[in-house]
């Protein structure tokens, strides 16, 4: 083992004398003469291998720093991506209110009527939807029993009201009563919350005239809703054996599963029957 060591070592020292031996020669534009060409001859394919070792290792070391900067601007440009997908989802969901709040704007039967939008903020967390909690309360002039309307149609009333935030009883809520009447015929009924998100025209006798396809709309008589208010339409009419009244299924209007943004109706001066 050390006579191998001597060896390389003798060998290192022959190929570095005669690098430096040739580096070291003046003219270098002359002829080499017969120990420089056995310098040559034994220290070049040394000189050859060392010099493809480096730019084997230098191009190594090179294609490592490359790839470690495509690593980091590819990391940038991920987290770049999620920032603009989040700036979409964001632009995205403030175009669907703003179209929303265009559509309830767009919606306004009667000019005594005055509206306040609010955004909804809650829903009920089990079943159907049935109440819902929105962003106005006290402090912007609301208060129990005002009507809640959106661009399709009713949405229900306000049923308690805090500083900041009111709830409001949806339509289709088994304890909802709306007095309302058929649009083409004048016939009244009391419009209640159902199953399956549908409603319900109770209290319509037997030969009244009500028929599938009828559009519901708010009567004005009961004191809380204004006149004229679209409610939902009539989807099924049954009149079964024994019965006093007719069962009619109203599907309402509003996608009460999609509500965002809905108008309070400030109760303020007469605006019912007139």
């Amino acid at each position: 083992m050390p006579l191998v060591k001597k060896r390389i070592l003798l060998w290192s020292l022959f190929f570095i004398s005669g690098l430096l031996l040739i580096s070291s020669y003046p003219g270098n534009n002359s002829s080499w003469n017969p120990l420089e060409q056995l310098i040559v001859e034994i220290t070049a394919p040394f000189q050859k291998l060392f010099h493809n070792s480096y730019s084997f290792i230098k191009e190594l070391w090179l294609n490592y720093v490359y790839l470690v900067g495509l690593r980091k601007e590819n990391e940038q440009l991920k987290k770049e991506l999620k920032r603009l997908r989040i700036e979409i989802l964001r632009y995205r969901t403030l175009e669907e209110r703003l179209e929303a709040l265009r559509k309830i704007l767009r919606f306004r039967p009667e000019p005594k009527w005055h509206m306040l939008a609010s955004q909804v903020i809650g829903h009920e967390p089990t079943g159907w939807f049935r109440t819902i909690i929105i962003d106005k309360g006290k402090r912007d002039g609301l208060s129990i029993n005002m009507p809640v309307i959106d661009a399709d149609g009713l949405v229900g009333k306000v049923i308690s009201a805090s500083y900041d935030y009111s709830k409001v009883l949806l339509i289709t809520d088994p304890d909802s009563a709306v007095d309302c009447i058929d649009e083409r015929t004048g016939v009244r009924g009391i419009l209640k919350g159902g199953k399956g998100g549908m409603c319900e025209l109770t209290y319509v006798e037997l030969l009244q005239d009500v028929k599938p396809g009828d559009t519901i709309i708010t009567s004005g008589l009961s004191g809380i809703f204004p006149k004229g208010i679209p409610v939902g339409k009539v989807k099924e009419v049954r009149e079964l054996p024994g019965a006093l009244f007719k069962e009619i299924k109203v599907a309402p209007f509003v996608d009460f599963s999609r509500l965002e943004e809905v108008m309070v109706i400030l109760k303020r001066g007469s605006y019912f029957t007139e």
